[in-house]
């Protein structure tokens, strides 16, 4: 992963970033993509109400309906991809597609809406993708410890936890080196 491929392209890596609805993944990728993110984000509609619970988000008016892609070059010979997935149940069905190919995860949790991470957790393990998971640390919510979000979430201890602010280029940076060294470590781990 660390150099240009056979043809002398650069080695491009996949990262996803997903999470609940308003958790914050569209920000996380906008915080750190060297170009604009390409976003799909469509206004929500009084429809949407039906479905998407976004009593302790009101100041949200729209939402991501497909995926948002962020880039950054890391180096002459290797550029990151960032994926974000859609948030809501109901656009799930297009996670297979955006996470081929990816070496990593994140988890971005909301403490005001901690079961909203159990979906994207369920289908990391699942797909034994390895993920990490970032609280993000919204103005005004509570603030947890973060074993005992661990706990909340059932995450297991070989799972890198950390606080976030993702709307900080260096924090969404530790957020992605976590992610990576996790991913490595577990290919490393496989290899053995």
């Amino acid at each position: 992963m660390t150099g240009p491929d056979r043809r002398g392209r650069p080695t491009a890596v996949k990262i996803i970033i997903a999470g609940g609805f308003g958790a914050g993944k569209t920000t996380l990728v906008g915080a750190i993509s060297e170009i604009p993110p390409v976003t799909t984000e469509a206004v929500m509609t009084t429809a949407s109400i039906e479905h998407d619970d976004a009593s302790l988000v009101p100041s949200k008016g729209s939402t991501t309906v497909a995926m948002d892609f962020g880039r950054i070059t890391l180096s002459s010979d290797l550029v990151l991809y960032l994926f974000g997935t859609p948030g809501q149940k109901r656009f799930w069905f297009m996670w297979d597609e955006l996470c081929r190919g990816a070496i990593g995860a994140v988890v971005i949790a909301d403490t005001r809406r901690l079961a909203d991470c159990f979906g994207a957790i369920d289908y990391f393990e699942s797909n034994r993708l390895p993920y990490v998971v970032a609280v993000n640390n919204f103005d005004g919510a509570a603030r947890y410890h973060l074993e005992d979000i661990r706990d909340a979430l059932a995450v297991h201890r070989s799972v890198p936890m950390l606080e976030a602010d993702v709307r900080s280029r260096a924090s969404a940076k530790e957020i992605l080196v976590a992610v990576t060294e996790h991913a490595l470590a577990q290919r490393a781990g496989a290899r053995r």
